[in-house]
């Protein structure tokens, strides 16, 4: 009984055996087959579009915050004492040089220029009588020199008086736009209140900013530096005047430019960015933004070139980004210019992978200037 056990467990054994070595054979001869037919399909590759590496221009620079200044602004104050007489002062109001401001009360001293007056008269009056008798040698020389000294301490108080009515009578030294002011008809001023502002109208505008000193140390005068809109405008200002000194507490220098039209920045006071040139111009190239990735080991892009079968392949490139420039952007380091790479769809891309062009390739539409 046990022998026709052991011989039907041989016989089922033998015949799992062979079914695995069956089922083996059949597994190789369709893989076989399938590599067979994987070597005749063609290699799958990616669509992707090209641009070509664009030289241009790079100069690093640093952002400040300047402030708008007139070319001439004062605060008016009255030279002495008195009380208002009239006032003319209309904030906002634009004036001509010479207007009428602000005028004290002058009663009194045009009282003492008319007794005055009478007085510089009568001197003028008897230094003729002497001078006549004099050349009838009937006053001495002495007289004639007494009289004349005077009648020319008579003038000059006339002219005293005069001076005083003018200082009381305060005027706009240019063209100007007037401040606030807070002076009313009789009241009064003690010398030197302040009276009110003054700023000058006109299209061009000083700007004043403070940079590092290594910053000023690199400007000269007459350079120029770049106004920033929040629309992306530009706008050149140029460099009149650097500071002589630098700031003990922040060591920042304070330089000023001029803008002879202000379309880009606001009313004296106000504020405007400024992009200052820092060190020499140098070589890169551009690209389109789309054209970089960004990876955990860094900015890269995937160059476009041929291998030895005429297949075009992705190859990762790493590279150090500048400043964007519209829908481009700088690359200081990693690239070449005339170098292909994939731009719109490089998302898809690894290395070494096979990919096809789906346009002509064109070069990064914005080039570098004065950044």
């Amino acid at each position: 009984m046990s022998r026709h056990i052991k011989i039907r467990s041989l016989v089922l054994l033998a015949t799992v055996a062979g079914t695995a070595v069956a089922l083996a054979g059949w597994k190789q001869h369709s893989l076989m087959a399938a590599e067979a037919a994987s070597a005749n399909q063609p290699e799958y590759s990616e669509l992707v579009s090209a641009a070509f590496a664009q030289a241009s221009e790079y100069r690093p620079s640093t952002i400040a915050v300047g402030t708008v200044l007139a070319l001439r602004s004062v605060t008016v104050s009255n030279e002495v004492a008195g009380t208002v007489r009239q006032v003319s002062l209309h904030p906002g109001e634009i004036i001509e040089a010479g207007s009428v401001l602000l005028a004290l009360d002058v009663s009194v001293e045009q009282a003492e220029l008319k007794a005055q007056q009478a007085k510089a008269r009568l001197a003028d009056t008897r230094l003729q009588r002497l001078q006549q008798l004099h050349g009838d040698n009937a006053v001495s020389q002495d007289d004639v020199d007494r009289a004349m000294a005077e009648r020319d301490v008579a003038h000059a108080e006339v002219e005293r008086l005069k001076a005083i009515i003018e200082r009381k009578t305060i005027r706009a030294p240019f063209r100007a736009r007037v401040g606030i002011s807070d002076v009313h008809a009789g009241q009064y001023l003690n010398a030197g209140t302040p009276i009110t502002t003054l700023q000058s109208v006109s299209d061009a505008v000083h700007i004043d900013f403070q940079v590092t000193q290594q910053v000023a140390a690199q400007l000269r005068k007459g350079q120029h530096v770049e106004l920033l809109s929040g629309s992306d405008a530009t706008q050149a200002a140029r460099i009149v005047a650097i500071d002589s000194r630098i700031d003990p507490v922040t060591r920042n220098a304070t330089i000023r430019a001029r803008i002879d039209q202000r379309e880009l920045v606001s009313t004296p006071g106000g504020s405007v960015k400024v992009r200052v040139p820092v060190g020499e111009a140098q070589p890169v190239v551009s690209i389109p933004v789309t054209a970089l990735r960004k990876g955990p080991a860094g900015d890269h892009v995937f160059l476009l070139a041929k291998d030895d079968k005429g297949q075009l392949r992705a190859k990762q490139q790493f590279v150090r980004i500048g400043p964007m420039q519209g829908d481009a952007i700088l690359i200081l380091d990693g690239l070449q210019e005339g170098d292909q790479i994939a731009a719109s769809g490089s998302f898809k891309l690894h290395d070494a992978i096979a990919v096809s062009v789906a346009n002509e390739p064109s070069t990064a539409m914005h080039a570098a200037g004065g950044q």
